[in-house]
């Protein structure tokens, strides 16, 4: 029989397992557009429980989705390849497949959960725009023709960490669209990109070698390295557009003036094609992301 200290210790190893596995380093792409939709509404009163609802939502739809693909992956042998990235918990033995998939369940149905409260809120035709997030997130690498693989990936996170989100948290604080948000999205939309672009440099060799089709695979590395500048670009030019079209404050420009500090990592792209040495381009690029949504929610 095993002790109680042996069970504690096993169960804070699958706590942590299950922690990495969630990749924690990409949580800002789900939190971003979150305050962003927030800082955006003006001249009426903050519901903070629906902000708080919004941001759960979003994070356990990304939470689940790492969870998914830590199976997924495992399943179609993506992972029986050399990686540099994060250590997967299903191929390392951390944790069973069977777990795993059942924890991207329970996180699944908890943001389901979560969205009944706001469906109420705004009305039930809000219904299946939170049943699309939880099975785009299942069908990123999960299905008989997962998204991911067929090189639809930049797409899905542009569309549902940018104008999904911030409009979508927006929305459930006005109960109205506007067009001034909907650009702001795209920043965002831009940025949680090139963090995907970014793991997709990274493991080029082994999506290859799997068959894992991104379009970093598809295109070439060349092509991969010129995506990931012009996502980092196109969020540059987002402020400056709000800036000079929609009269928004001068001080949204360092929010621009903040995607400088990415001149490095994008140059490192383009000169190397080392797993190796591509391998901090992801929490780098994750940083960018914290850095610009701070800049941003306090000049608007």
């Amino acid at each position: 029989m095993p002790s109680t200290s042996d069970v504690a210790t096993a169960s804070l190893k699958n706590l942590k397992s299950f922690f990495l596995s969630s990749r924690p380093k990409t949580w800002i792409a789900g939190i971003s557009p979150v305050f962003m939709g927030i800082t955006l509404v003006k001249g009426q009163p903050i519901h903070f429980d629906l902000f708080l609802l919004t941001l759960l939502f979003s994070l356990f739809i990304q939470i689940g989705t790492n969870f998914a693909n830590d199976y997924f992956d495992f399943v179609k042998g993506a992972d029986n390849f050399l990686r540099f990235g994060p250590k997967r918990a299903v191929q390392q033995g951390w944790i069973s497949s069977q777990a795993m998939l059942r924890m991207a369940m329970i996180f699944f149905a908890f943001a389901l959960l979560i969205a009944i409260p706001l469906i109420n809120h705004v009305g039930l035709w809000s219904l299946p725009i939170a049943i699309l997030c939880v099975i785009f997130g299942f069908l990123y690498t999960g299905g008989p023709k997962p998204l991911g693989y067929l090189g639809l990936g930049e797409l899905l996170v542009f569309i549902f960490f940018g104008p999904v989100a911030v409009c979508g948290t927006y929305f459930l604080q006005t109960l109205e669209f506007n067009g001034y948000v909907f650009l702001a999205s795209f920043a965002p939309g831009f940025l949680s990109t090139s963090i995907l672009i970014a793991n997709n440099l990274r493991d080029e060799i082994s999506d290859r070698a799997s068959m894992k089709k991104t379009l970093v695979v598809r295109f070439g590395h060349r092509f991969g390295c010129w995506e990931y500048a012009l996502s980092i670009a196109g969020a540059a030019m987002i402020p400056l557009l709000l800036f000079f079209l929609n009269q928004a404050p001068v001080e949204i420009i360092a929010s621009s003036l903040s995607l400088m500090i990415s001149f490095p990592f994008v140059r490192r792209a383009f000169s190397s094609q080392d797993p190796k040495i591509l391998a901090d381009l992801l929490p780098k690029s994750a940083l960018l992301l914290f850095i610009y949504t701070i800049l941003f929610c306090l000049a608007v």
